[in-house]
């Protein structure tokens, strides 16, 4: 029974924890996390050494999903171009949604200013992930320098998100014509899969 009572509190803590340093920034105190998830302080450190490793946990747990609403299907059969698209597309869509505050890995590494924080590990992870996901399919797509434009796709995607999160921009295909745009001019070919 206590095993099942901290992996309560613990899903009650992470579930919190990416909800508020969403909304409200990764400064939000212990006592604000604490009354949120409904845990005492002293569950909260008896599970975890500081506020800083409920972030970077909270961050980690939620990246499968990060993931999985990006780039779903990693056995996806459509083209690579399509792919890359595609989730520009679902950023755009993410975007109109009145909750939407940007990317939170993004948010994480610009709030903390500390590449030595767990939590920035972890958001520099995300940012790999997709960065890697986005020279893969460049590769396969044709693109004359696959790193380049995987790391002209994350100024996009960081900056659109970042934009379109502090309400500065609406992006209304936006960030699909800019991307169309930068593939084009990487040379990913239509329809190569």
């Amino acid at each position: 029974m206590a095993t099942t009572d901290k992996a309560s509190t613990r899903d009650r803590l992470l579930d919190a924890a990416g909800e508020l340093f969403y909304r409200e920034g990764v400064s939000i105190g212990v006592e604000a996390l604490c009354r949120t998830a409904g845990v005492s302080k002293r569950s909260m450190y008896q599970l975890f050494t500081s506020k800083d490793e409920v972030l970077a946990a909270s961050l980690a747990r939620q990246l499968p999903a990060y993931e999985a609403q990006l780039a779903p299907d990693t056995q996806d059969a459509a083209p690579p171009r399509e792919r890359i698209l595609r989730v520009f597309e679902r950023l755009e869509k993410a975007s109109a949604e009145p909750a939407y505050q940007g990317c939170p890995y993004l948010a994480a590494l610009v709030e903390l200013k500390d590449p030595e924080h767990p939590a920035s590990a972890v958001a520099r992870g995300a940012k790999e992930w997709m960065k890697g996901f986005f020279r893969a399919r460049a590769e396969e797509g044709g693109a004359r320098d696959p790193e380049l434009l995987a790391r002209q796709l994350m100024l996009v995607f960081d900056g659109a998100s970042a934009r379109s999160g502090a309400r500065v921009e609406t992006l209304d295909g936006l960030a699909v014509a800019t991307v169309t745009a930068l593939l084009d001019a990487g040379g990913v070919k239509h329809g190569v899969k």
